[in-house]
């Protein structure tokens, strides 16, 4: 009797083992899916953003020189958006190279940091969204205004 109960102790405990040796699988499996999403989210995020930064050059360039020489500096200026895009391509390499090896809090860390990461970047992308409607909309407003105004008032036209 005592040879089966340490025998079914024993089952237990091996059984328990297994779920858990299982269960930590799956963790790990779900860790780097949601750390390939998350990349594959903000490579995306990077590119709506760069599109989005061209776009704006048309509607920067019917502002007159004067003012839009800062704001056209910074849109013809790809170097954050390559730099983000090189920064994601070493998370990538990194999940490629380490990413079956890695601790669990390795992982957890990775995913919080490109959560965090794509977050801002969200959030400047939508920031940008809306200076580019408030913009569009004055550029609007301001050549509808200049339209009215005696032709001796008005600024020379600038080249984009």
């Amino acid at each position: 009797m005592d040879t089966l109960i340490t025998l079914g102790l024993a089952s237990l405990a091996l059984v328990a083992a297994l779920l858990w040796w299982i269960l930590r699988g799956r963790r790990r499996d779900r860790s780097l899916v949601r750390l390939l999403d998350l990349a594959d989210e903000m490579e995306g995020l990077l590119n709506r953003s760069q599109v989005r930064m061209q776009s704006l050059q048309a509607v920067v360039g019917r502002v007159p020189a004067d003012m839009a020489a800062v704001a056209q500096a910074s849109l013809e200026s790809a170097l954050p958006v390559r730099e983000a895009k090189r920064d994601l391509l070493q998370h990538r390499l990194w999940i490629k190279y380490h990413g079956q090896s890695a601790r669990q809090a390795e992982l957890d860390a990775a995913c919080a940091a490109l959560d965090r990461a794509r977050e801002r970047l969200a959030s400047g992308l939508a920031e940008l969204e809306r200076a580019g409607a408030e913009l569009a909309k004055a550029t609007e407003a301001n050549e509808q205004a200049a339209v009215r105004e005696p032709p001796t008032l008005r600024r020379p036209a600038s080249k984009p």
